[in-house]
């Protein structure tokens, strides 16, 4: 599966490396949170492993707790030494669990709550989104195991928003739980 390999695996690196099993990390947590499988409208061919190459990655949903969102774009970064351990996710997860358990105002929390909050409302109201029971996949989208051949990629790397986007989901974390609290978003 095209979506699955890490990056310098998919451009052509014999050696396979932790920071590539982090990239496919990535993508599961993206499947587990979304429901989706990554890229299912188009063909899993080379041309979209020349996109993945340049810096394509998966479309999270905006309504994802951003905590979430920053973690699995940081196991995408096409940047080796920026992704995380897997020592810092295992810290990083048993962190956000131990906040949820123990802590109705962690972040985590409320953005988990509010991020529910939200799909619920979203899949009442707009009947033609895309859902996990719903969406279309392209015929060639191939989610199998499969040899592939794929030379003179280029090296990997990140679109120009990604790192922009990554650097404020650091940086403003809090942001989207203090609208979405205030917003009173009803429970349904």
């Amino acid at each position: 599966m095209i979506s699955d390999f890490g990056l310098k695996v998919l451009s052509g690196e014999k050696e396979y490396t932790k920071a590539a099993d982090v990239y496919s990390f990535g993508i599961i947590a993206y499947e587990m949170v979304t429901g989706f499988p990554p890229y299912p409208d188009i063909p899993h061919d080379k041309d979209l492993a020349l996109k993945i190459c340049n810096g394509l990655r998966p479309k999270i949903p905006f309504h994802t707790p951003k905590l979430i969102t920053r973690t699995i774009m940081r196991c995408w970064d096409a940047r080796f030494s920026h992704r995380p351990t897997f020592e810092e996710l295992r810290d990083e997860f048993k962190k956000y669990y131990k906040d949820c358990l123990h802590d109705k105002n962690s972040e985590i929390r409320i953005q988990i709550e509010n991020s529910e909050k939200l799909s619920k409302n979203l899949g009442l109201t707009n009947s033609t989104t895309p859902t996990p029971l719903n969406h279309q996949t392209h015929s060639q989208a191939i989610y199998t195991s499969r040899l592939l051949n794929f030379s003179k990629l280029p090296k990997p790397g990140n679109e120009e928003k990604f790192e922009r986007e990554l650097e404020e989901l650091t940086e403003s974390t809090s942001a989207l739980s203090i609208v979405a609290s205030k917003l009173r978003v009803p429970d349904f």
